[in-house]
């Protein structure tokens, strides 16, 4: 308490605040809608459920049930959604198929419609208490709390995360780095996936549960650091809310001045010791087929060429809207591919990704036929070199996956080059350029014969080469359907 935190919340208007208990916030990466439980009336036995309440020119609107595929006679609550606000985790206790007491639900939205939750099956849930769920931002991990046997304490948080056959695998412990011989809950992934928020009272702390941040590491989680006074005091704190961008929190507590109601959401601006050592972004935008124009179904992969090719998140478009939302942090390079079966491979490449305005990115799949084209966005050779650089390994083994998933399929991998050098030279290396990624591909197994390897030098440029960066775009290798 010497060393007070500028922590300074502000009540949400009473439009949001408008029952007894309202707690549990999360927002969407876009900041626009805002999903958290509520109970009508002051008391434990009051129904708990889950609403959701959108912006609109700045202002929260009233919140409205979440859904009638949700919401039921008994209670809902302790929620979380991804980033695109399309997966929802909740915990619901003693339903005609609960394991325990409390066990984990899951829903997924698409277009305007939530499908009936489901158990999230005895490979998560177990005849214990399971609860209070955070979501990664592509809804592929969840981080939860759990009074399960093999723990460390009376409570710890536990994680599971989605497999490629769209199971979840067992959940393993989060280790001695997070939980305690105590009790820790609450816990919250910010959207990085660089910063673990939770409660505990297992640690040095002010009274009862505290809240602190564990920042991830190359081989684990740091030592968690208490969030200080005034946020934690003698009293349980729990459910804190921060945005991808690191600018804003939200939290529920009771508030300065007693009333109606008893525990109620606040907005507050983070304190810088509170931000993890990650900012967050996002995009979002819709694919279509390039044809037609109609939105389509497709997966949308983001690859962190910092740390090789490691798959950073995994989303589904909307299969009726096409719509998608990524979340991407500050400074990182990475690797987009957008696939769809029976269309041509999508990439694109972000650089140095800033957070002063989200990426609007729509994607035009094109059906795969002959003629039809796709830059290679993430190959990248040595200055006047073919030698490929080991931050081509994703792009390789994504083109690879592509001509294994199409057999029989005969393209033309092409070589493009800037203006820069001799005309001659530079068509000698964009055909050398050609035929090293054909030669990858055929050292995996793909039939040389599936291939045409040309370099066409500086004579086709997809823009004027007048400047660094547009000499940079003409520099490629495209794939053609023959």
């Amino acid at each position: 308490m010497a060393h007070p935190v500028a922590y300074s919340p502000v009540p949400l208007s009473p439009v949001v605040n408008a029952m007894g208990m309202q707690y549990s916030p999360v927002l969407t990466a876009n900041q626009q809608e805002l999903l958290f439980t509520a109970r009508s009336g002051r008391g434990a036995l009051d129904d708990e459920d889950l609403y959701l309440s959108v912006k609109k020119e700045g202002q929260w609107q009233a919140p409205v049930s979440v859904s009638d595929q949700i919401n039921t006679d008994l209670n809902e609550g302790a929620a979380t959604f991804s980033a695109d606000g399309r997966v929802l985790v909740f915990t619901s206790c003693n339903r005609q198929d609960s394991f325990g007491s409390c066990d984990l639900y899951i829903s997924y939205k698409e277009g305007e419609n939530w499908s009936k939750p489901v158990n999230m099956g005895r490979n998560v849930n177990t005849s214990s208490w399971d609860s209070q769920p955070s979501l990664s931002a592509d809804g592929r991990t969840i981080y939860f709390a759990s009074n399960r046997k093999g723990g460390l304490g009376n409570e710890d948080i536990w994680v599971t995360r989605q497999q490629e056959d769209g199971s979840w695998e067992v959940p393993v412990n989060a280790g001695s780095a997070i939980n305690s011989s105590g009790r820790e809950a609450a816990p919250f992934l910010h959207a990085s996936g660089a910063t673990l928020y939770f409660a505990t009272d297992g640690r040095l702390g002010m009274g009862g549960l505290d809240l602190f941040k564990a920042t991830r590491q190359a081989h684990g989680w740091a030592e968690p650091v208490n969030l200080g006074y005034p946020l934690n005091t003698h009293r349980d704190e729990t459910s804190l809310f921060i945005t991808a961008d690191n600018q804003l929190g939200y939290y529920s507590g009771q508030p300065a001045q007693p009333g109606q109601v008893l525990i109620g959401l606040s907005q507050f601006e983070v304190p810088a010791v509170w931000k993890g050592n990650m900012t967050s972004s996002f995009a979002q935008g819709t694919v279509y087929d390039a044809v037609t124009k109609k939105p389509i179904a497709a997966q949308v992969q983001v690859y962190d060429l910092d740390s090789l090719g490691v798959v950073a998140q995994q989303v589904p478009s909307d299969k009726q809207t096409g719509a998608y939302t990524i979340v991407v942090n500050q400074g990182q390079q990475y690797a987009l591919y957008v696939t769809a079966p029976g269309y041509v491979l999508e990439s694109r490449h972000l650089s140095a990704v800033s957070t002063a305005q989200p990426l609007a990115l729509d994607f035009y799949l094109q059906p795969i036929g002959k003629g039809k084209k796709a830059i290679l966005s993430n190959l990248f050779f040595d200055t006047g070199k073919a030698t490929l650089r080991k931050e081509s390994r994703t792009e390789l083994d994504k083109l690879f996956q592509f001509m294994k998933s199409n057999p029989g399929l005969k393209v033309e991998i092409a070589g493009h080059t800037d203006n820069v050098g001799q005309p001659a030279s530079n068509l000698k290396l964009s055909q050398a350029r050609a035929q090293e990624v054909v030669h990858y591909l055929v050292s995996k197994g793909i039939p040389a014969s599936t291939f045409l390897a040309k370099g066409y030098g500086e004579t086709q440029p997809t823009v004027p080469n007048t400047s660094d960066q547009n000499r940079q775009l003409n520099r490629r290798i495209e794939l053609r359907i023959l």
